[in-house]
């Protein structure tokens, strides 16, 4: 509460300032910018993306969850919550999409560095990287005359082409990795050797008492007070790192859930079930799977349950921090009068993240060299520690999967929607139509009243917006802005095709068997009822369309036997291999250099004697 406190009493020591100025200058006659922007704010609405990172589907209270999130509940309240939303299995193509409006084939995200096979490295549309035939909502919004920001998590390139800067932000302060240490400067220890923070597309340093959510609203409020003074309205890209792998979180939030979550996995998916369905989330009664992958609670030994209860308390304690600067900035924003003029969207960028580092003897013992991973430290700084398969199935309660499968648990996230000081949007109203992550772009656009590209920008050819706006659907029209017309997604070889309220389905191991399946997710959202067998034509009909989609997007088969989750642990050690190598080669290298200075040395003394 105390962060919370300072930035609330700056907030308000610079709005005196202000007013003290625009009085002044009202006194002297003047016409200042600054005074007609405070006296008539811009008639085009801020923008403020609140991107949450591997938050699951029932991870907000207002979806259904005892986490503590008051803030994004409140804007719940005063916007719309859509509970059929959806997004990409993982981070990269999921803001791909996001930033653009276009599939993630075609925005180069047909997979992310750490998780693509060596087969598919090159081909088109798995650069790897946000391409250059993509434009931007920051260059869109920048172009209508917006002020452009981005703090947080970036991860779609990290060269000078592809940083947030050049892709239209005025300011940035960004991370290039997947995830990276909440406490320090610190990367994911395996993964990368650095933790890759730039501003302005400099290498940049982080605070001394840095957390990372804490930091990327400190930030982004920094960054609407220095251009306060043009008058525009801006775009403000909030990406934290909460609830990424490691989940950390301050010892307050930890302490928060002391007394939680000792009933293990099992019990938790059916509590949320039960909220979600309460709050007109999901249809009452809805059945859900038990995830393969889930152990049962009652067999796990007594150090086992206490490490799993104590890394839920940490996640816990992780989404009420975020919650918490959220809630900063909120009152940033009424304190200043832009409140009632900003449209607030909130998302995750994909499910509940169940990796389990220490699944392999390797990796424990590596991980064990560069952390503290006693029960008593998870969360704390110095820690490292991830959920794992069971409490992300709880996560996505109760949904059927989580990150990286093509299942609801892995697609299906929160999306919030909220204009405070606009009648258009319906307060508290939920709508269940379906929409997807590229919609966001058109609609902020409608809304903003900034017109799209349609295929050129700046006298060159881009990739079109798939997207479609989902202003009637906020307005209150029933069903989806997609009608029946199909929706493909595909990553790492689990995909899907949605068709009204219908979705075809193939998910790899671990989490599937790499066959299709058939749903109607609005009467069970928890893929429990394959209907296949029950409905050909359809099922036919739905393959067809997937197909089509491949071939438009340039899919490509994954290699026998790929999981994502092994890939990135061959990412990671074929990392550390190229690190020891360049070490290796340095020592080697100086070893060298020393034995010529040595002979070099002795032949001299020797030509001198």
């Amino acid at each position: 509460m105390a962060a919370g406190w300072r930035t609330t009493r700056r907030g308000r020591t610079g709005a005196s300032r202000r007013a003290a100025i625009i009085a002044l200058a009202c006194l002297l006659g003047s016409t200042s910018g600054l005074a007609q922007s405070r006296a008539a704010p811009p008639r085009q609405p801020n923008i403020v993306i609140l991107l949450a990172d591997d938050w699951g589907f029932s991870d907000v209270g207002a979806f259904g969850s005892e986490i503590a999130t008051p803030h994004i509940d409140a804007l719940a309240r005063a916007g719309m919550r859509f509970a059929n939303f959806h997004v990409s299995g993982s981070c990269s193509p999921t803001r791909a999409m996001l930033q653009t409006g276009v599939m993630n084939h075609r925005n180069g995200l047909g997979n992310m560095p750490e998780t693509i096979p060596d087969e598919h490295r090159g081909k088109p549309g798995y650069d790897t990287v946000m391409n250059l035939r993509v434009v931007t909502i920051a260059e869109l919004m920048k172009a209508a005359g917006y002020r452009t920001y981005l703090t947080g998590k970036w991860h779609l390139g990290s060269d000078a082409k592809r940083l947030p800067e050049a892709r239209g932000y005025d300011r940035a302060f960004s991370l290039a990795d997947a995830g990276a240490d909440n406490f320090e400067q610190r990367p994911i220890e395996g993964l990368y050797d650095k933790a890759n923070w730039t501003e302005n597309g400099r290498p940049a340093t982080l605070p001394r008492d840095y957390y990372s959510s804490t930091f990327v609203v400190e930030k982004m409020i920094e960054y609407i007070e220095a251009d306060r003074d043009s008058g525009k309205p801006f775009l403000a890209s909030i990406n934290f790192l909460a609830n990424h792998i490691p989940v950390q979180a301050p010892d307050s939030d930890i302490a928060r859930y002391a007394a939680m979550y000792q009933d293990g996995w099992t019990a938790l998916r059916e509590a949320r079930a039960r909220r979600a369905a309460a709050l007109g989330i999901v249809p009452a009664g809805t059945p859900m799977v038990t995830m393969p992958t889930t152990r049962d609670w009652q067999r796990l030994d007594a150090d086992e349950r206490a490490a799993a209860v104590r890394v839920m308390q940490a996640y816990g304690g992780m989404a009420t921090a975020m919650d918490r600067e959220i809630g900063r900035l909120v009152a940033h924003l009424k304190t200043t009068g832009d409140y009632d003029n900003t449209i607030f969207v909130f998302l995750s960028d994909n499910g509940a993240e169940p990796t389990n580092p220490f699944a392999s003897l390797r990796n424990r013992l590596f991980l064990r060299m560069q952390y503290d991973l006693s029960t008593d430290n998870i969360g704390r700084r110095g820690s490292f520690s991830a959920i794992g398969p069971g409490w992300a199935s709880a996560a996505a309660s109760p949904l059927s999967g989580y990150k990286f499968s093509a299942a609801e648990g892995g697609l299906r996230v929160p999306l919030i929607i909220a204009w405070p000081g606009h009648g258009a949007i319906p307060a508290g109203a939920i709508n269940d139509g379906l929409a997807h992550v590229t919609d966001l772009l058109p609609t902020l656009a409608e809304l903003a009243d900034v017109p799209l590209h349609e295929g050129t920008w700046q006298g060159r050819s881009v990739e079109p917006i798939t997207g479609r706006s989902l202003v009637p659907m906020l307005k209150g029209a029933a069903g989806s802005v997609h009608g029946d017309a199909p929706l493909g997604y595909e990553l790492s070889g689990n995909a899907a095709l949605f068709r009204g309220d219908y979705k075809l389905v193939r998910n790899l191991p671990p989490t599937g068997d790499g066959r299709w399946r058939l749903y109607d997710i609005k009467t069970d959202p928890g893929e429990t009822r394959d209907l296949s067998a029950a409905m050909p034509d359809r099922f036919a009909a739905m393959l067809s369309d997937y197909r089509a989609y491949a071939r438009a997007n340039g899919v490509l088969d994954m290699p026998a036997g790929y999981t994502a989750d092994e890939q990135i642990n061959r990412y990671a050690w074929e990392q550390q291999g190229r690190k020891r190598a360049i070490k290796a080669g340095l020592w080697l290298g100086g070893g060298l250099m020393a034995l010529a200075l040595l002979v070099w040395s002795w032949r001299r003394r020797r030509a001198r004697g």
